[in-house]
C-alpha cells in the first residue's frame, strides 16, 4: 500500500513537489490543493502529463489555507502535509495537520516562523506526527549536507554554505531574474541572519560582507550574508561548532544595486511622503520585479556549496559539497523548482516511511542524515563530494 501526501499551493514549488511525490516516493495519493481551483487542476493536468504511467490517484480541490475548516478537509486520509504557500502560514498549517494526525513539512525561509513551529513538539508527539520545517534548498539541502559532513567526522570545526539561483548569464539592470517568490527574496534580504563565530552566537546584518566567489562554469561572482539560510543549525551546533555561516551567490554588482534599493527607500513597506500621502514602495518595487526581472526565455541554474573543516583519525579533514543543477527542458522545471521541491519531497517520503520520529524537530536533527544522502540520486539531485 502506497503513501498519502497532500500539497498546500499549487504554484511553481507546488507542482514540482506533485510531481516527486508521484514519481519517486511511493505514493498511492497526491492531492493538490490551491485557493485557486483552476490553478490547482493545470498542477495535476501538468503532472499527469509528464507521468502518463503514474500509479498513485491524483486530485486537484479547492482549499483556502487561512480557512480551518479547509485544511481540515484537504488533510483527509494523508500521512503528510507539505506547504508550499507563503511561510507565513507555516505555522498555524502545521497546529492544524498536528490536530489531524498529519505529519508536516515546509519549504520555510523565516526562522522565526521555523521556531513557532517547533514548539508544537509536544503536541505532534502527542499524536505521532513530525514537523520538519524549513525543508527547501537554503535552508533545507544545504544544512542537510552539513551535517552529513559533521557526522562523517569525529571533529568538526567550521562549516560554510554558499548558494544561489541565477540566470545562465548576467540579464537585466541587476544581472538577475526572479526565480522565486518576490516576498521571500525580501524576506531573505533583510534584517539579519544568525550565524556561529568564534562557537557563538552572532546576529550579521544582511548586505554585508560581500566575498568573491568562483564558478567553473559561471566564472566570478559575489556573496552576501543573507538572513534564514543558516535556519537553526547554529544553535543545532552551539557548544560543537566553532562557525557556521551562510551566504547567497550572485553575479558581480547585484549586491551594490540592492543595497541602493534598500537605502532608497524601495523596499520599505509603508513611507510618509512630505503631504501626509502614505505609499507603498515596496508594492510598487514587488510589480516592478515580477514584470521586468521574469525573462521568461532565460533559463536558470542553482549553486550550492557546502564546505565543513575538521578533523578525522588525528589529521586535518575538509569535506566538500558542490551542486549545480540546471533547468530541465524535459520536464519544464526550473533549477530552482527541482533544488528546492524535490529534496523536500525526499523529506515527506522519509517522514511517511516512519523514519522522523514523531515530535517537531529541526532537519539536521530529525531526518537520518546518511540515508538523506544517499537517496538524493533517486529525486534526481546529483551531489558531488570531494576529501582534501
Amino acid at each position: 500500500m502506497g503513501h498519502r501526501y497532500t500539497v498546500l499551493g499549487a504554484g511553481r514549488q507546488g507542482v514540482a513537489l506533485a510531481y516527486d511525490l508521484a514519481k519517486n516516493c511511493d505514493a498511492e495519493l497526491v492531492r493538490v490543493v490551491d485557493s485557486d481551483a483552476t490553478l490547482a487542476r493545470r498542477a495535476v493536468t501538468r503532472v499527469r502529463k509528464l507521468l502518463p504511467r503514474a500509479k498513485c490517484r491524483l486530485e486537484a480541490v479547492r482549499c483556502d489555507v487561512a480557512r480551518r475548516a479547509d485544511v481540515r478537509a484537504a488533510l483527509a486520509d494523508a500521512q503528510v502535509a507539505l506547504s508550499a504557500v507563503p511561510y507565513r502560514f507555516n505555522a498555524q498549517l502545521a497546529a492544524w495537520s498536528i490536530e489531524r494526525g498529519v505529519s508536516f513539512l515546509d519549504l520555510g525561509g523565516n526562522t522565526a516562523v521555523v521556531r513557532a513551529e517547533l514548539a508544537l513538539h509536544a503536541r505532534a508527539r502527542k499524536v505521532g506526527a513530525s514537523v520538519v520545517p524549513d525543508c527547501g534548498l537554503a535552508p533545507g539541502l544545504g544544512n542537510h549536507l552539513a551535517a552529513h559532513g559533521i557526522a562523517a567526522m569525529d571533529r568538526a570545526r567550521h562549516v560554510h554554505v554558499r548558494c544561489g539561483g541565477l540566470p545562465e548569464r548576467p540579464v537585466g539592470p541587476l544581472g538577475y531574474k526572479l526565480v522565486f517568490n518576490f516576498r521571500g527574496l525580501w524576506n531573505e534580504y533583510r534584517g539579519e541572519a544568525e550565524f556561529l563565530r568564534g562557537g557563538k552566537l552572532v546576529r550579521v546584518p544582511t548586505l554585508t560582507e560581500l566575498e568573491s566567489f568562483t564558478s567553473s562554469e559561471l566564472g566570478p561572482l559575489e556573496a552576501s550574508v543573507t538572513s534564514g539560510g543558516t535556519s537553526t543549525c547554529p544553535r543545532t551546533w552551539k557548544g560543537a561548532l566553532e562557525t557556521f555561516d551562510y551566504k547567497t551567490i550572485r553575479y558581480p554588482g547585484h549586491w551594490a544595486q540592492i543595497r541602493t534599493l534598500f537605502e532608497l527607500g524601495f523596499m520599505d513597506e509603508r513611507l510618509g511622503a512630505r503631504d501626509g500621502t502614505v505609499l507603498a514602495p515596496l508594492r510598487l518595487t514587488q510589480e516592478l520585479f515580477e514584470q521586468r526581472l521574469a525573462f521568461p526565455a532565460m533559463r536558470d541554474v542553482v549553486l550550492l556549496r557546502v564546505c565543513v573543516r575538521g578533523t578525522h583519525a588525528g589529521r586535518p579533514l575538509e569535506l566538500r559539497y558542490d551542486l549545480m543543477d540546471r533547468h530541465d527542458a524535459q520536464t519544464g522545471f526550473t533549477a530552482m523548482e527541482r533544488t528546492t521541491a524535490f529534496p523536500a519531497a525526499l523529506v515527506a517520503h522519509t517522514q511517511a516511511r516512519g523514519l522522523v520520529p514523531p515530535g517537531a524537530r529541526p532537519l539536521e536533527q530529525s531526518v537520518p542524515a546518511l540515508r538523506y544522502f544517499e537517496e538524493l540520486p533517486r529525486h534526481d539531485i546529483r551531489v558531488h563530494l570531494s576529501v582534501r
